[in-house]
């Protein structure tokens, strides 16, 4: 009884069939305009003759007849239309992308060239960027003087979010460590399974960091694996306000804005990336646009229809309606005239 009651997936094969729903009407005038003609005026000069041979009441019910050869036009019209029950499958394939962020954290990140300031700026930006790829795998890395993985690669993009949404500046010691931002993420990376393995590194300075591991030896790291960087230096051209903690109180002064752009073009060229310069909200949006087209996830689904076929009780019902006035009329109401 479902099948019937889900009009979602119900359709009819020959759906022209349903125009011979318009005899109805013409049905019904023709039944009325014959009720008149066989009831003709005549003088009588007594009633009994009548009363002794009334037809038992059964007359009032001939009508039935008509109903039931409604009843049978109706569901023979549904039948001949051939109702169906749809049932669709999809497989849907997708190249499969993995993508890591890994952000500067680093106190100059409260610059305010950027609106309110370049950290929230550039997480904005970044959780649009996520919302817009719901199919891809994607994990969160921040850097500063050290190097940290606040969300592994998933496809859980709620708690990548909230997780990107908590960082701030402060988070880890200062200073600017580009080599272990992109170590740590190329370590996101290299057990995985996609088609693709991308990194979006973005920084605002130079690395001013003796670590363990320099930006060319994390490249040479990123190129064994395969793994595509995207770098983006964030900063205006020239100085920028920032907002310095001071024996007085948190201070704002005008500092020099300083991108190591030929580290981050090698390291963005030698790993078949690009490297973008962003020195103001809309441009930073326009660079995650723009990599969101380079790294577009391709996904092809493949629909599959199954047709049940639902004329058969349609059809039923009308043999047994036309079969039951039948047998009405040359039985039950054979001798009313």
């Amino acid at each position: 009884m479902s099948t019937f009651l889900d009009w979602k997936h119900l359709s009819f094969a020959h759906p022209a069939f349903f125009a011979l729903l318009l005899l109805i009407p013409i049905m019904i005038w023709w039944q009325m305009r014959s009720k008149k003609e066989d009831n003709p005026a005549m003088r009588l000069t007594t009633l009994a003759g009548i009363n002794a041979a009334h037809a038992g009441g059964k007359a009032k019910f001939r009508p039935i007849l008509f109903v039931l050869r409604i009843i049978t036009l109706v569901f023979l019209t549904i039948a001949l239309a051939r109702p169906q029950s749809s049932n669709t499958t999809e497989n849907i394939d997708s190249e499969g992308i993995d993508i890591v962020l890994a952000m500067d954290i680093s106190g100059s990140m409260v610059a305010e060239d950027f609106k309110p300031n370049r950290i929230e700026a550039a997480k904005a930006v970044a959780l649009k960027f996520i919302d817009q790829r719901p199919t891809d795998r994607m994990g969160l890395v921040i850097f500063s003087a050290e190097s940290f993985t606040m969300c592994p690669i998933t496809i859980d993009h709620n708690v990548l979010k909230d997780q990107l949404s908590q960082i701030r500046t402060g988070m880890l010691v200062d200073g600017t460590a580009i080599g272990a931002g992109l170590a740590t993420a190329v370590d996101r990376l290299r057990f995985s399974k996609g088609k693709s393995k991308i990194i979006i590194l973005m920084t605002d300075g130079v690395n001013n960091v003796s670590n363990p591991i320099s930006p060319l030896t994390a490249l040479e790291i990123a190129k064994a694996y395969k793994i595509r960087v995207y770098t983006v230096g964030v900063g205006t051209m020239g100085q920028a306000i920032v907002p310095v903690q001071t024996a007085a109180g948190i201070q704002k002064q005008m500092m020099p804005v300083e991108i190591d752009e030929p580290l981050l073009k090698t390291i963005a060229s030698e790993t078949g990336g690009k490297y973008f310069r962003a020195t103001g909200n809309q441009s930073l949006a326009n660079v995650y646009s723009d990599i969101d087209k380079m790294e577009k996830t391709r996904i092809d689904i493949t629909s599959y229809k199954h047709y049940a076929e639902l004329f058969f009780p349609f059809a039923l019902i009308a043999v047994i309606s036309l079969a039951l006035e039948m047998l009405l009329r040359y039985t039950v109401f054979r001798s009313i005239t």
